[in-house]
């Protein structure tokens, strides 16, 4: 047996750990429906074989049920902690990285529609497999918070540049080149990042990455032998940021690269138009042409982001029959199959209508973001999924949305599944009640309409919400949050309680 079979042997051969607070694959946490697992996928990606070798596990060892999270990651939960042999396949398989320790670090963020989209400016998956490759070959960087998350945005309609991430590239074209515009992480939990007046050309991205990661690496290193940091706790790089300022860090990622960094004030002013413009999770939804002519995407709706093993194979089962053969995780909890000739576009979507799924952005189900409430995390208050679930089997019988609208549930105030804005937040609280908020407020969850409503009464309230909204709106195309928003809140009470 070689060295590195001996190496990965030993790494392997005991059972997975279930002490994380942040769950990885090897080291899982222990909450009250099992035991979680967090599988990272680079970009989202997919292929139907993993997605067949997944489904014999959480067939085998768990409740039969995958989850896909706001980070395009796949959750399982198990009944027991995942043995050797089960570890091992999902390492053959490229389920889990080879070096376990990298393992637990963030999934690298893309566009699900990255090298399809029509309006992208570069294919930023070769990037994304090239930084996989550096991770495994730098297993010093495990010291790194494992938060420490990378995002790479190539320009398309699906953007992804506005997720809270610690370093985005995003592609930009100046005088007829393309560049990376790089944003940090600069503010607080759930914001974007920003750009930082810097550009990177596409062949020199993985050596910049490197030298961000390096300075970060040696800062984090500082800290936990000055016993400011306890290991499970390493700094996150926004605290780099805020200790050293963005000047600093920068000269000292120059410092380690053969040739200067390209300050630009394009870098700022570039995607300035764009920043302004919000991205809502529905855009993927439904049919649309990919770059590559004669060929198609589908964006599915997964139910709260969860799917029967039996759904994740059917699915993966029509990637492969229709598609290239892989299927794309969204960060927005739904998925893609790709590469469809548009013959088949009809078999496809009848064949999604027959696993018990939905293509439409206007389905509740396409509405509604939900945390895994108080039986998947212990900050949570309320059974954020049975009650998500209820509103949306409600609404689906008794209102016929015409325009797409966007409900976050969130089982306490750390807002884990939807950090942007939404167009309703209903927010657990310690009494097993709900505060509702709507539109634009002071706080990210918006204006407080009730501070205080149970569970039962939540589907009523979103039919008369919602139908106040669609029948005195100023006109058809006029949103809900533009609605919302030049409403008087205590009228607005009135009509609901009188609906």
């Amino acid at each position: 047996m070689c060295l590195l079979s001996v190496i990965i042997f030993l790494e392997f051969s005991q059972l997975q750990t279930t002490t994380a607070i942040c769950p990885s694959l090897f080291n899982a946490a222990t909450v009250q429906d099992g035991i979680l697992s967090r599988i990272r996928l680079p970009a989202g990606l997919i292929t139907s074989t993993q997605c067949e070798v997944l489904a014999r596990v959480v067939n085998q060892f768990g409740n039969g049920k995958i989850q896909i999270t706001n980070r395009a990651n796949l959750q399982i939960r198990t009944s027991q902690a995942l043995p050797e042999v089960a570890l091992l396949d999902f390492q053959d398989y490229g389920l889990a990285s080879s070096t376990q320790s990298i393992d637990g670090l963030r999934n690298m963020m893309a566009s699900p529609s990255a090298g399809i989209d029509t309006q992208a400016k570069i294919n930023i998956i070769p990037l994304v497999k090239a930084w996989e490759l550096y991770l495994l070959d730098h297993p010093e960087l495990v010291i790194l918070s494992n938060k420490f998350s990378i995002c790479f945005d190539g320009g398309e309609a699906i953007r992804v540049s506005d997720r809270p991430n610690d370093i985005c590239l995003v592609a930009v074209e100046i005088n007829g080149e393309i560049y990376f515009n790089l944003h940090l992480g600069l503010g607080d939990r759930g914001e974007a990042p920003a750009p930082v007046g810097v550009l990177v050309s596409p062949n020199q991205v993985i050596e910049v990455l490197a030298s961000l990661t390096e300075v970060y690496r040696q800062y984090t290193e500082q800290k936990l032998e000055q016993k400011i940091y306890s290991r499970s706790r390493p700094p996150r790089l926004r605290e780099l940021l805020h200790d050293w300022g963005v000047g600093k860090y920068l000269e000292l990622v120059a410092e380690k690269l053969s040739y200067a960094l390209i300050h630009s004030p394009l870098a700022s002013l570039q995607l300035r138009e764009k920043e302004t413009r919000v991205f809502v999770g529905y855009e993927h939804l439904g049919i649309h042409a990919q770059k590559q002519s004669g060929l198609f995407y589908i964006g599915v709706v997964i139910p709260l982001g969860r799917l029967t093993s039996q759904q994740l194979v059917g699915l993966a089962n029509l990637g492969k029959r229709y598609g290239g053969g892989a299927l794309r995780l969204t960060p927005w909890q739904n998925l893609l199959i790709t590469d469809i000739a548009e013959v088949n576009l009809d078999q496809v979507t009848q064949e999604i209508e027959n696993l018990g799924l939905f293509i439409d952005p206007h389905h509740p189900y396409a509405a509604i973001a939900a945390c895994s409430g108080y039986k998947g995390c212990k900050s949570a208050f309320t059974d954020t999924q049975a009650n998500a679930r209820e509103i949306a089997s409600h609404l689906e019988k008794y209102i016929q949305l015409d325009l797409p609208i966007n409900l976050h549930f969130s089982g306490c105030d750390k807002s884990c599944a939807q950090h942007h804005a939404s167009d309703i937040a209903i927010v657990g609280q310690t009494s097993e009640t709900y505060k509702i908020y709507v539109g634009n407020g002071e706080i990210n969850f918006g204006r407080e309409l009730y501070s205080e409503y149970t569970a039962h009464e939540l589907s009523q309230l979103m039919e008369r919400l919602l139908n106040i909204y669609q029948h005195q709106r100023q006109n058809p195309k006029q949103s809900f949050r533009e609605f919302v928003n030049q409403c008087n809140l205590q009228e607005l009470r009135e009509l609901i309680s009188h609906a």
